[in-house]
């Protein structure tokens, strides 16, 4: 009997196996659901070398050119007065009002080793003076050289030894995902680093300056960052933190920073010339809409409408007129004004664009020579 058994526990033990494998791979045969038809990846091989996991190094490169900025000015003030009664509001007219000092902080970012910095135009506006505190506790009282309210910067200098400077990014655009770090002074806590990455560049539009062409990020931009630096994971400077999008004050994780290309152009603009120069065409335009190209006989809404024109200005004296509708600028399609505007200010003052031209459904082409820009509020 022992030995029945024992002959037929092999046979037994194999059509198990058999079994098990054909339900683990063929389970239709046996009415079962087959296998998932998802193919699943492989295992995740990592790089055998780490990937950056401290960013000390690109702060350490920066930070040092970095300085917080104190500004002060004096305000007249009747508050609290003595004479603001019924009875001698009328003589306190004839007297010298109190005055009260007003403070104010933000940043600064040292381009040059001569003493140049750059900041915010509203950093600055209007102060009385204007301190500049380096991250090595130095502090000196700056010299404002100037300002374009065009774009929000202004240019300071300061008389110290031996200062850091930042390095300038090379990079003509920055991409979005790249990591970025904004370094300034925030709520005049001290120096301060944030991080995130460039969640959108070339923003305009947005009502900030004239010319708008900013780096956004979610790296936190708070009071006191404006006029400090956006720098890259090498530590190299990028643009310079302006403004935040916010409805409560705070940082909500949109922030813009002017491009330092653009930033360094203003800069030399203003330390050669006082102020910048910019290419002007004198006409005043509309977005080219929907309507108004079916109107002009147009399939796309490409384009800018003239809705106005600077009497004697370069475009008058070309030849263009009110309805007319600007196609393109030194073969350059144009979209909308604004990109018109970026594109002639940087013509060269005295040099010639072409403008090709629609009028009442005929195809025309005007010779412009580019004049200068009248400064803000001139």
């Amino acid at each position: 009997m022992k030995g029945f058994l024992r002959n037929l526990g092999w046979p037994a033990v194999c059509g198990l196996l058999i079994a098990l494998l054909i339900i683990q791979q063929f389970p239709q045969w046996l009415g079962l659901p087959a296998h998932s038809s998802y193919q699943m990846a492989p295992a995740l091989t990592l790089p055998s070398s780490n990937g950056v996991v401290s960013y000390s190094d690109a702060v350490s490169k920066a930070a040092p050119a970095v300085a917080n900025i104190f500004t002060t000015k004096q305000i007249p003030s009747r508050n609290n007065s003595p004479f603001d009664t019924p009875t001698l509001r009328d003589y306190s007219n004839t007297l010298p009002a109190p005055s009260r000092r007003q403070s104010s902080l933000g940043s600064a970012v040292i381009l040059r080793s001569d003493g140049y910095l750059l900041t915010n135009n509203h950093v600055v506006a209007d102060a009385d003076e204007i301190l500049i505190a380096l991250r090595d506790g130095r502090e000196a009282i700056a010299e404002l050289i100037g300002t374009d309210p065009e774009t929000d910067l202004a240019v300071l200098k300061i008389n110290l030894p031996d200062l850091p400077t930042v390095t300038i990014s090379t990079e003509e655009q920055q991409s979005t995902g790249d990591v970025v770090m904004a370094i300034g002074n925030p709520f005049g806590l001290g120096q301060t680093v944030t991080m995130g990455i460039i969640s959108a560049t070339g923003r305009n539009q947005l009502g900030l300056n004239t010319y708008e062409d900013f780096i956004q990020t979610d790296a936190a931009i708070n009071q006191g960052n404006s006029g400090g630096a956006l720098i890259d994971a090498h530590g190299r400077l990028i643009g310079i933190n302006t403004a935040i999008f916010s409805q409560s004050g705070g940082s909500q994780g949109i922030g813009f920073a002017i491009p330092a290309p653009l930033a360094v152009n203003v800069m030399e603009e203003i330390i050669e010339r006082g102020r910048v120069i910019r290419g002007w065409l004198g006409v005043e335009v509309q977005p080219l809409t929907s309507d108004l190209a079916e109107s002009f006989g147009l399939v796309k809404t490409e384009g800018i409408v003239v809705s106005g024109l600077y009497r004697n200005g370069p475009a008058w004296s070309a030849g263009l007129r009110p309805g007319d509708v600007i196609l393109r600028i030194d073969d350059a399609a144009i979209t909308n004004g604004r990109h018109a505007m970026n594109q002639v200010a940087r013509a060269k003052p005295g040099s010639q664009v072409q403008l090709e031209v629609l009028r009442n459904g005929e195809a025309m082409s005007f010779t412009a020579e580019v004049g200068v820009r009248p400064t803000l509020g001139s």
